[in-house]
């Protein structure tokens, strides 16, 4: 017989932890407990620093996937957290999925969903990402892709949200290969810190407004064609 889920790690918990630069990680999929971690190096992505391959583009401007903002969230944690080839395990438990459930409950967590229609007619959620937003940061928490370039297309659509919303930082906490690839640099916690200080404040638009002049056009631009080529051009400064 199960033991009862503990209680979701409280809102103002998550965000004060944060703004400290520590957060919440299981050791499995199953655990209840959960530890705090502090990184010794930070990893974040530029805003205007975003590595966006000719290949990529060319996976944006086709309008491949239809992307969605906060459609899908606890979906894209579960999805995050699901077994794959290389990651058996996964440090997002279902207390985590609970607490950040809160935090996205309390308009502080987000997710952006990329999906794909089938031959039947049904959509199919093959990817995202998900994360934590506070003054003018956006804390990356995890991706995953079930098809190619479907995390990657989404993490182009929050760098051009985050810009346009007036963000300051995109933080990834620690470095893959795969964000080097993107972007993504290192540096030691203490600098990571004093971004986290001088980005302060309320972003000049919500990231739902900005999601939506990116979805459905700029009515201020006539040369508005699709959503794709709108996030492409948004990026051409920034690779």
């Amino acid at each position: 017989m199960h033991s009862p889920l503990r209680a979701p790690i409280p809102v103002e918990t998550l965000l004060l932890a944060y703004r400290s630069g520590i957060f919440p990680m299981a050791d499995k999929r199953e655990d209840q407990d959960i530890f705090w971690v502090e990184p010794r190096d930070r990893a974040i992505i530029p805003l205007g620093g975003l590595h966006v391959s000719k290949s990529l583009r060319k996976v944006l401007r086709s309008d491949r996937f239809e992307v969605t903002h906060n459609e899908a969230f606890t979906d894209v944690m579960r999805a995050c957290a699901a077994p794959r080839p290389g990651h058996p395990e996964s440090w997002i438990s279902e207390r985590i999925v609970a607490s950040y459930t809160g935090l996205h409950r309390a308009g502080h967590a987000h997710s952006l969903e990329c999906w794909e229609t089938g031959e039947d007619g049904e959509k199919r959620l093959v990817g995202g990402l998900y994360g934590v937003s506070f003054d003018r940061v956006f804390c990356g928490e995890s991706m995953f892709s079930l098809v190619s370039n479907a995390s990657k297309v989404a993490l182009c659509w929050l760098v051009a949200m985050l810009r346009e919303a007036g963000y300051q930082l995109l933080d990834c906490q620690f470095m893959t290969d795969h964000l080097a690839s993107m972007g993504a640099v290192e540096m030691p916690q203490k600098q990571y810190l004093t971004l986290v200080e001088k980005a302060r404040g309320v972003p000049d638009l919500a990231l739902e407004a900005t999601y939506q002049r990116f979805a459905h056009g700029d009515p201020y631009s006539p040369d508005y064609s699709s959503p794709g080529k709108l996030i492409a051009q948004s990026l051409t400064h920034t690779s």
